[in-house]
């Protein structure tokens, strides 16, 4: 391995953003398996593509929002890179499937199975795998930022969590919204069915609010969603969900 390497290109640059959108905090480690792959990959050490990471949380707002901060020696790219695609989420998708697909990279991703995307009959096949592939990326995010946890429950089993966008796929822009991890919150699948539905909403500040339709407190609904009317989400640990979202479903999808 080249460690004599110093500078970046762009593309290495975009594919250690993409990974570090999607790897959970305190996870981004020399033995992180992605890490490693990557590291591989651009024939870098792992030690640089980790340190690469930490220095795109300097750039994060929803990382920094809380007064933490990353590294203080990125450079011009990675301030660059962070600016261009936090606002525009969909080509970051885009650009880093090409460049993977250039890199021989596409084909050693494991299978996504727990997509929640459903394809219209007749969609072409390029636009079924362009959405496939940012569904994918927005779900791995959003796992991550919530560290693979309900954040109404705290459910962990990934099997049974829905990374769910708070505006939804079909009335999301192509720029910066479906594959936006501020679009999304982490549910279990029931709280995923009611929070699309317009059951129950979350409030600007945060907290769980239920829809009158479900007044009928049986036992299964006190359980199941009374018990948490009112109570403050677990927020992620980036990517807060953005209040211009939060408004959308309050006022459109959700049943008063």
């Amino acid at each position: 391995m080249d460690n004599k390497k110093i500078n970046w290109s762009r593309e290495e640059t975009i594919l250690a953003f993409e990974l570090y959108c999607t790897i959970p905090e305190g996870k981004d480690t020399v033995y992180n398996e992605q890490i490693i792959a990557l590291a591989s990959v651009i024939n870098r050490s792992v030690n640089s593509v980790k340190l690469k990471l930490q220095n795109f949380k300097s750039y994060d707002p929803s990382y920094m929002s809380d007064g933490r901060i990353g590294l203080s020696h990125g450079s011009k790219l990675d301030k660059k890179i962070c600016t261009e695609f936090l606002n525009s989420w969909d080509a970051l998708v885009e650009e880093t499937a090409e460049i993977k697909n250039r890199f021989g990279m596409l084909q050693n991703e494991p299978e996504e199975k727990y997509t929640e995307l459903e394809m219209p009959i007749g969609t072409d096949k390029i636009r079924v795998q362009k959405n496939r592939i940012g569904q994918a990326f927005f779900r791995r995010a959003v796992l991550s930022s919530y560290n693979g946890k309900c954040c109404i429950t705290g459910i962990n089993n990934p099997v049974l969590l829905r990374a769910s966008h708070i505006k939804p796929w079909s009335k999301s822009n192509d720029i910066n919204e479906k594959t936006n991890p501020q679009n999304g919150v982490l549910l279990n699948a029931l709280h995923d069915a009611a929070f699309d539905k317009g059951l129950l909403t979350i409030s600007l500040d945060y907290k769980i609010v239920i829809s009158s339709k479900l007044m009928d407190i049986d036992d299964g609904n006190k359980l199941f969603f009374y018990n948490y009317n009112g109570k403050e989400i677990n927020k992620p640990i980036r990517f807060l969900p953005s209040k211009e979202f939060i408004e959308y479903h309050n006022d459109v999808v959700f049943m008063r």
